[in-house]
């Protein structure tokens, strides 16, 4: 049985899109809700952040100012979220997002006693929009948001299945980690997290999971204990 009470699950915005590589893969998205659903009538209480790139990365843009791009950025997190809230409500469950700035009836402003009192009730939440400011990535708005509700991990499913101490898409000697520490990720520069977040859950000891969303029933897998990824510690 799972060991988590309450875990954040970060979902990469490409995994989302499937092979298409941009907009939503609607299979996709289906078959990670229905995980999300397997954690809720388990008894998890699932908090949910989705990065934004599979409609924009704005750090590429040399054209754009750095805050106004961070802001589609922040916005596409929002367009991702109410899919992802649809497809969670098309399979059953009840969902609530919330949002570090005003967005007119698409969310609620971010409380925590507001997101812990819905997931105590079976609610799935998400946690779009980052920090609300620039220059923060969706890593950093995870590892705040974990720590802040009090999350027992955080869930990170990528396209790559773990962390590994060089690219496997370049390397194909790449040695892939059963477990590894924050340290050791700041140490051997292995950017699985950006610096912010990586140090942030170091500092409060937040494990985090990492693994692919594209092998079967991956989320299930991982958060019951059937680890196919890597585990990072403090």
């Amino acid at each position: 049985m799972a060991e988590y009470r309450r875990v954040l699950l970060k979902l990469s915005g490409e995994a989302l899109a499937g092979e298409k590589k941009t907009g939503f893969d609607e299979e996709t998205c289906i078959q990670v809700a229905k995980q999300i659903a397997w954690l809720v009538e388990n008894g998890i209480q699932v908090a949910v952040v989705i990065g934004g790139g599979n409609f924009w990365r704005g750090r590429s843009s040399k054209t754009i100012d750095r805050t106004k791009a961070d802001s589609i950025g922040m916005l596409a997190t929002v367009m991702n979220c109410v899919y992802m809230s649809e497809i969670c409500r098309f399979c059953g469950m009840k969902t609530r997002i919330f949002t570090p700035f005003a967005c007119g009836s698409f969310s609620e402003l971010f409380s925590k006693d507001l997101a812990v009192s819905a997931m105590k009730n079976s609610e799935v939440v998400f946690l779009a929009g980052g920090t609300g400011h620039p220059y923060f990535s969706t890593d950093t708005a995870t590892a705040l948001r974990a720590i802040e509700l009090e999350c027992d991990a955080i869930v990170m499913a990528r396209a790559v299945d773990g962390v590994y101490d060089s690219d496997p898409k370049t390397n194909p000697n790449a040695k892939k980690y059963q477990t590894v520490t924050y340290q050791e990720l700041l140490d051997k520069q292995l950017a699985i997290l950006d610096l912010t977040a990586t140090v942030m859950c170091m500092e409060n000891h937040v494990p985090t999971l990492v693994f692919s969303l594209n092998e079967e029933n991956s989320i299930v897998n991982n958060v019951s204990g059937k680890l196919t990824g890597t585990v990072v510690s403090a």
